[in-house]
């Protein structure tokens, strides 16, 4: 098992620990060792700095919170995206519509504050 768990300690994936009896911890996701080209980030930060910037009340901002607004960003990218992919595929097709991004509006509560800005 040891070796197992030092196998999987850099490749990213999740691996189990044991606890205090003995036990298997829950599975943990272990952050991915510096692999070549990899990037944290799959939006271009100076970017997300210039958008936040164009905020007149925003006087500074740090290089995390500009971090935590791009994953941000692209975590909620994903999530609609998913969730209008899911519209797509009930209407047999793959490629995504904007009715698709409608649908996928008006079926997730979470995204209510977003109706009536496509129009």
């Amino acid at each position: 098992m040891a070796a197992a768990a030092a196998a999987a300690a850099g490749s990213g994936t999740p691996r189990e620990e044991e606890g205090p009896a003995g036990e298997a911890a829950a599975l943990q996701p272990q952050a991915p060792t510096s692999v070549p080209g990899a990037r944290l980030s799959r939006l271009p930060l100076a970017r997300v700095k210039a958008l936040v910037k164009a905020d007149p009340d925003v006087t500074l901002a740090g290089q995390e919170a500009i971090f935590i607004l791009a994953r941000a960003a692209e975590l909620f990218v994903e999530t609609i995206a998913k969730d209008a992919y899911c519209c797509a595929q009930q209407g047999k097709r793959k490629t995504l519509q904007r009715r698709d991004l409608d649908n996928a509006i008006e079926a997730v509560d979470e995204f209510a504050f977003l109706e009536g800005t496509l129009d």
